[in-house]
């Protein structure tokens, strides 16, 4: 089977490691070694049933309550690292606190 007409999720054997199909183009090793692209010529087989791609892709989306904790927790850094880099420049430092609120702002609507 070529690799463009597996579904993602699909796990399959390729110069003997396991992959996974990740993307169109790029399938994840099992043993945790990395993604790789794979040849379009490549020659692959099937590695116990074929995946759904539905399944697979609701199986990465992510939780946006672990988002927003994450992105709390980086604002957090952030704003220390940029309250210690600003020094005696407190009013250079609150602007540039307000425009890091709104990136913030602006990835969590996004989100």
């Amino acid at each position: 089977m070529k690799f463009q007409h597996l579904p993602l999720g699909t796990q399959f054997k390729f110069e003997g490691k396991i992959y996974t199909k990740t993307s169109p183009l790029v399938a994840a090793a099992e043993d945790g070694t990395g993604q790789r692209v794979i040849p379009r010529y490549a020659m692959l087989k099937y590695v116990g049933e074929p995946v759904c791609a539905a399944g697979a892709a609701i199986s990465r989306q992510l939780d946006p309550d672990k988002v927003r904790a994450a992105w709390a927790s980086y604002e957090a850094d952030a704003l220390r690292l940029l309250e210690a880099a600003c020094g005696d420049d407190a009013s250079r430092c609150d602007v540039l606190k307000a425009e890091l609120h709104e990136a913030g702002q602006r990835f969590l609507d996004a989100m």
